[in-house]
């Protein structure tokens, strides 16, 4: 068998363990970044805040006068056990009488400790009350223990209360609510009658199956003396469709009223929640730390980290100091990983802070406008236009963009908002969708109640502004927005 020498040449892409660190605190929103920071300085003992760092080079004054008191308070007092012990528990003496139990010093300076009390009712376990947010069904269940019904009465309004949606609707039909009872005694009616106790109770149109049953149970639970009660309840019993549907010539026909009349009722019934269990659901607060702050002065736009969204952290010198380069023990090993792994570490976070401080600039810079002069003047942009005037890779703006935020004065918004798809305008220009929207929605909060606008009238509104926008485009764009079409948004004035 020959032996052969062969020589081959390849490429291989590896990534090193410091650049993944880099690309993963890239993505991190700031609250994560804020706890990886925080488990790196609990794990690297290199690792300090800059705060900690200074409170210890710089012991504050404070502290030196609370030490310098107590020392004079030490040298005041008497010495030997004639000291008499604070019944109150406020000093602490060094020493014990020598004939004295520890029993029967050391529990006067114990805290008392009593149980937790209750007062009208309330819990007083404040961790336990915000654990979790009330629901609908809590808020009901509290209030079906505080009215008197019999055990099977009990029963029947706990499975109407299990299918209650989040919106305060009732989504079993009392048939199905008698066959999860598995009960041959109770009926259809009993059923029922429980039903109406329940929709008695708060909020307002709970437990409803319909809209109209909603706005109902609403209306004849208002006063009496109400202005147009009796009307709208009316309205809603016989004519309900016709109200939906906006068609105020039939109902002014049926009711033989004037348009004002029609009006007022309309008005009443449109101040009524069409979703009632919203009122109580309370969904967890979602706290948004900005990263970038944007601020005009002298007419120039400006950029700059958020200095209060991440901690300023550096390598502890007096650490760094016990290294001994030619020691190789373990001990001095390990420091010498933990130092190299802190320098990574600071050096992918200020890569980071940097590449997000770019990105913000050159999306301030392109969007100038929108800083100026609101949504309708938003350009168009894609991640391309900034990667290429930044040098960078798409996939990097991608990644500064998610869960970026920028404080500006005309808001809080993402980094993605920024970003949109375009239209081409008759003048051979481009338009931001971003742009066409507010523009749809600046038409619609201008027209008439009584003759909201079409779909097709506002694409040919938006074509006389040389914006070409098909039909089909602009009844995307609105239900996008949440506006609903023309036919419902139609009333009186």
């Amino acid at each position: 068998m020959k032996q052969t020498l062969q020589l081959r040449l390849g490429q291989h892409l590896t990534m090193t363990p410091q650049l993944q660190q880099a690309i993963r605190l890239l993505q991190l929103s700031t609250l994560d970044l804020n706890q990886e920071i925080q488990e790196v300085l609990e794990s690297n003992l290199m690792l300090e805040t800059e705060e900690e760092g200074q409170a210890r080079e710089n012991p504050i004054e404070a502290g030196d006068d609370a030490s310098a008191d107590t020392r004079e308070r030490a040298t005041q007092e008497p010495n030997g056990t004639d000291r008499e012990i604070d019944p109150e528990g406020t000093v602490m003496p060094q020493e014990l009488p020598v004939d004295s139990d520890w029993s029967d010093v050391y529990d006067s300076y114990l805290p008392a400790v009593s149980a937790p009390q209750q007062d009208d009712g309330m819990d007083t376990d404040f961790l336990a009350q915000k654990s979790s947010a009330p629901t609908l069904q809590d808020h009901l269940s509290w209030q079906l223990n505080l009215t008197p019904f019999s055990a099977t009465d009990q029963a029947i309004a706990t499975a109407i209360i299990d299918a209650i949606n989040e919106d305060g609707y009732l989504t079993s039909s009392l048939e199905e609510i008698l066959d999860t009872l598995d009960a041959p005694d109770i009926g259809l009616e009993e059923v029922e009658a429980v039903l109406h106790r329940v929709q008695a109770f708060d909020p307002p149109g709970v437990a409803a199956r319909t809209l109209r049953e909603c706005l109902l149970i609403q209306l004849r639970q208002l006063p009496e003396d109400t202005a147009w009660r009796e009307e709208a309840v009316r309205v809603c019993n016989g004519f309900f469709n016709l109200f939906a549907g906006a068609d105020n010539a039939q109902l002014k026909r049926q009711l033989k009223l004037s348009d004002a009349d029609i009006s007022q009722i309309g008005h009443l019934i449109r101040s009524l929640h069409p979703r009632p269990g919203t009122r109580i659901a309370q969904s967890e607060p979602e706290y948004v730390i900005p990263d970038v702050m944007v601020s005009k002065r002298s007419g120039a736009w400006y950029v700059e980290l958020n200095p209060e969204a991440t901690p300023r952290i550096r390598v502890n010198p007096d650490y760094a100091k016990l290294i001994r380069r030619a020691d190789q023990s373990d001990d001095n090993t390990c420091l010498k990983n933990h130092l190299q792994e802190a320098r990574w570490f600071i050096k992918s976070l200020t890569s980071r802070n940097e590449t997000v401080l770019r990105v913000a600039t050159k999306i301030v810079e392109f969007q100038r406008d929108f800083f100026e002069y609101g949504e309708e003047a938003m350009k168009p942009m894609v991640l391309r236009d900034v990667a290429e005037a930044l040098s960078l890779h798409e996939s990097t703006v991608s990644r500064v963009t998610s869960q970026k935020y920028m404080y500006t004065p005309r808001g809080t918004f993402e980094f993605k908002y920024f970003f949109s798809s375009h239209l081409t305008t008759s003048g051979g220009g481009e338009c931001s969708s971003t742009a066409i929207r507010a523009l749809i929605k600046k038409l619609i909060a201008a027209e008439k109640p009584n003759k909201p606008l079409s779909d097709n009238k506002i694409s040919s509104l938006l074509g006389d502004q040389g914006i070409q926008v098909a039909r089909r485009t602009v009844a995307k764009y609105r239900e996008a927005m949440g506006i609903p079409p023309s036919n419902e948004r139609k009333r009186l004035l």
